[in-house]
């Protein structure tokens, strides 16, 4: 096999350290998904509006993520970039702004995420004009669906072509919808859509708040996933940042073996967490991958790894390598 120009780089380079580990990281996954393993990533923070999409929804076409556990805001916020990207406002001095030039922005409708400002009226109404007529219809019809469900209903109804400001290929949800990739987003809720939702439950235009289905369907139906997924070979755990997306479904391995006793349960085969989290007292996203083991999540000697770096980085490079021909 011939290494591309980022294989090439890293193993040159990327000897020590958390570049040690990045490149060790890299060599892993390669080898987890060669030997017919697979590959379960989950995207907290900001990731959607840092545009990891670019890289991301490659792995996805490429078979080489094969669910994502991921924040209603990474969820929501690749589609505010697919319909939005020309409206957003990139500040690079974002560490100098008053709270008078933080107030001005919020005036202008701009959320800041960063030095990216993310157009309230350009994306987030654009989505909640066009995903609440999916609510509206599946409660008239008594139906329900979980909230990524309803993002692919979005993208094959093709309501949104017309909107599009980026090349769709650079759109992970895009990616994962076509490939019809399983996503679990719990505490879905939080997110923008999600307080939307709650917000039309409140004012009684949507009478059913379990039109979106919620956080335990997810738990079971990634109980289900991975005991299938699992006969089939390894899986491995990817983690972008820390909380809800990468606890939540950590904890289904634990689940499936103490809780269901169903002890023949494989734990992860492959852990990898890109964190900026400073190791602390009761953190999960600070946790060095050894205190796992005592969660019945990770084996001794399951390989570990923690790349205390931006992930904004680091996962693009990774992904570069385990994408080489």
């Amino acid at each position: 096999m011939k290494s591309n120009p980022i294989s090439k780089f890293v193993g040159r380079h990327f000897r020590h350290f958390n570049a040690a580990a990045l490149s060790d990281a890299a060599d892993e996954y390669r080898e987890l998904i060669a030997s017919g393993g697979r590959m379960l990533v989950t995207l907290a923070g900001a990731m959607s509006t840092a545009e990891i999409g670019v890289s991301l929804a490659e792995m996805i076409r490429q078979d080489k993520i094969h669910a994502i556990s991921c924040t209603g805001a990474n969820l929501e916020e690749d589609l505010f970039n697919l319909v939005a990207h020309d409206e957003y406002l990139r500040i690079p001095n974002y560490r100098d702004l008053t709270p008078e030039a933080e107030q001005d922005l919020f005036s202008r409708s701009f959320n800041r995420v960063t030095d990216t400002c993310i157009p309230e009226k350009a994306a987030m109404l654009k989505l909640d004009h066009a995903i609440r007529e999916l609510w509206y219809q599946a409660e008239a019809e008594g139906k329900s669906y979980l909230p990524h469900e309803y993002v692919y209903q979005l993208l094959r109804s093709r309501a949104l072509d017309d909107s599009y400001q980026i090349d769709p290929r650079d759109s992970w949800v895009v990616a994962a919808c076509e490939k019809d990739l399983p996503l679990f987003v719990p505490g879905w809720e939080d997110s923008t859509l999600g307080n939307v939702f709650a917000s039309y439950c409140i004012k009684g235009t949507i009478k059913n708040p379990q039109t979106v289905r919620g956080g335990i369907e997810y738990m079971v139906s990634l109980a289900d996933w991975y005991r299938e997924t699992s006969r089939q070979g390894p899986i491995g755990f990817f983690q972008i940042g820390g909380g809800i997306a990468g606890d939540f479904a950590i904890c289904v391995v634990p689940m499936l073996k103490l809780d269901l006793k169903l002890e023949d349960t494989p734990l992860w085969s492959y852990f990898c967490q890109i964190s900026d989290s400073v190791t602390s007292f009761g953190s999960y996203s600070g946790a060095v991958p050894n205190e796992k083991i005592t969660w019945g999540k990770l084996a001794v000697d399951t390989p570990r790894y923690v790349i205390e770096s931006d992930a904004t980085i680091v996962a693009p490079l990774i992904f570069a390598c385990v994408l080489e021909k």
